[in-house]
């Protein structure tokens, strides 16, 4: 029998949300595949196929209670460990890295799933390890190594955007959990002292989309093209956009990638600042509602849980739409449940679906 409670607790304001932030991306998809009075269904189709499987995921992550995914959280990040590898030895190579596997059924992209399991790891870690006052840097060497050793895979497909929200995801949760300010600083220090050697493992074009995000006008038609028509496409829509289907740099195909990573420059150039705006208001709302979910819960995995599933959805928005504006370097970090993508959809529904699980629960007292 479905405890009452269960449904009393249901947070259906998050869920709208959600809901909401689809709709808006399912709209802006279908103006970015609109070329010459056609519309590119296939892909449509495919995605609304892929946002379908992941509401069903979501569906089944709230339905079992949050306490079974502590107790396979580490057999979980394993699985993900071998899926990365798996991809580096069997991957399918597209642009020059190997991101994705064929599991027969679906073609999936394992470094989104890394992500919630490293979050369910860590939540697993330090809800059974609780300092208080912070933890020192000798007692971090475990989760350190949980961190390092996806991150460094990713990097090795080579996939620096994602290794790089791997490790911001991460640090989130550490920093939440807390760090005693001495351990905090020299963390501090050696991340500084390690960006010149970072610049020396880089290979030619990561460093070239760094030294074009400084200057996109030193190769206007090769590593800045991107970023300049983004801008144009961006700065066209002005205040109030050009209207539905009246873009002209997406339409035109000015911009490479459109409807997957650079999909907000044709929402801001059809709808302007106004809409822009409105899709980041629509996104603040749900990440506030996130950590309304982490403060309210019972226990510290459920908060823990809840927060770094929300810092999988802050950074993505973050990244993504710095990335479009040339505030920070090209990288391949779609807009959650806005942009093209089947692992990013199903992996965020993931997340909301683990967020309403600790919500429904949080009258549960647990020892």
């Amino acid at each position: 029998m479905i405890d009452r409670r269960l449904i009393q607790n249901f947070d259906w304001l998050l869920l709208l949300l959600t809901c909401a932030i689809m709709t808006v991306g399912l709209a802006t998809l279908y103006s970015a595949l609109f070329s010459g009075g056609e519309v590119h269904s296939a892909v449509l189709k495919r995605q609304l196929y892929w946002l379908g499987t992941g509401l069903l995921v979501m569906i089944l992550i709230f339905s079992i209670d949050y306490q079974w995914f502590e107790r396979f959280a580490y057999p979980a990040y394993v699985v993900g460990i071998l899926l990365l590898v798996a991809v580096l030895i069997f991957g399918k190579t597209v642009s020059g890295s190997k991101r994705w596997i064929d599991l027969g059924l679906v073609v999936a992209q394992p470094s989104e799933l890394m992500k919630p399991l490293l979050v369910i790891a860590l939540a697993r870690f330090f809800a059974r390890q609780e300092k208080r006052g912070g933890y020192r840097i000798r007692e971090l060497w475990l989760p350190a190594l949980m961190i390092l050793l996806p991150v460094a895979l990713v990097v090795m497909e080579p996939d620096l955007g994602t290794a790089a929200l791997l490790l911001a995801i991460a640090v989130s949760v550490i920093l939440f959990v807390g760090v005693k300010p001495s351990s905090l600083m020299l963390l501090g220090g050696f991340a500084l002292g390690c960006l010149p050697l970072l610049w020396f493992l880089m290979k030619g074009y990561q460093r070239q989309r760094i030294l074009t995000l400084l200057d996109p006008g030193r190769d206007p038609l090769g590593a800045g093209y991107h970023i300049i028509q983004s801008k144009i496409a961006v700065g066209s829509g002005k205040f109030w956009g050009k209207g539905f289907l009246q873009g002209t740099q997406g339409q035109l195909r000015f911009i490479p990638e459109h409807h997957t990573d650079f999909i907000f420059t044709v929402l801001a150039e059809e709808w302007g600042f106004v809409g822009s705006m409105l899709l980041l208001a629509l996104f603040l709302c749900f990440l506030l509602r996130c950590l309304n979910v982490a403060r309210r819960s019972r226990d510290q995995f459920g908060t823990l849980l809840a927060f770094g599933t929300t810092a999988i959805v802050f950074w993505h928005v973050v990244v993504n739409v710095a990335m479009v504006l040339g505030m920070l370097p090209v990288v391949g970090i779609p807009l959650p449940l806005v942009s093209y993508g089947g692992s990013s959809a199903v992996a965020t529904l993931t997340c909301v679906g683990v967020l309403l699980n600790v919500s429904m629960r949080k009258f549960v007292f647990q020892k």
